[in-house]
């Protein structure tokens, strides 16, 4: 091992590279699983042999050669791996929307439409008052005395005191 060699330790390797000590680990063991993707383990073995001062391009080559025999990285992931539902469909086109053209548009409708329902609703009430009360069968107005009038004596329980 070249870092042995050169009496690195991991963690001055993974301070030197910015790679976490995991994966400085990993790659001195091959262990491939560690990564997310190839392209990370290609990436990671081309900086550790750069601070190693090692041939980078030969390494690769022979990173690849052995990520090609790999059941797991020998062919490209598919970038598609679930079926894309409606929900899916829904977030990305709305993530295509121009929010800062659509949304001001979309209040001066929210506006527009409450203030046309408002003035209907204020036109009906004024027909409404025009009409007079409107009374369901057997119903009469109650008849107010106008002021200086005394009011009729009627005989209920109310009226005796």
């Amino acid at each position: 091992m070249e870092r042995e060699r050169r009496k690195l330790t991991v963690h001055q390797v993974a301070d030197a590279t910015n790679i976490k000590t995991d994966h400085v680990r990993a790659l001195e063991a091959s262990d491939w699983k560690a990564f997310a993707a190839p392209v990370y383990i290609r990436g990671f073995a081309r900086t550790y042999a750069r601070h190693l001062q090692l041939d980078d391009k030969a390494l690769v080559q022979a990173l690849d050669a052995e990520l090609d025999q790999t059941e797991d990285y020998s062919a490209p992931p598919s970038l598609s791996k679930t079926p894309k539902g409606p929900l899916d469909t829904l977030t990305l086109v709305l993530s295509r929307v121009r929010w800062e053209w659509i949304f001001p548009l979309l209040v001066g409708a929210l506006v527009l439409g409450l203030g046309a329902y408002g003035f209907r609703a204020w036109q009906r009430n004024a027909a409404a008052a025009r009409k007079g009360p409107t009374l369901g069968s057997g119903l009469r107005p109650v008849i107010r005395p106008a002021p200086g009038m005394l009011p009729i004596p009627t005989n209920s329980p109310a009226g005796r005191r």
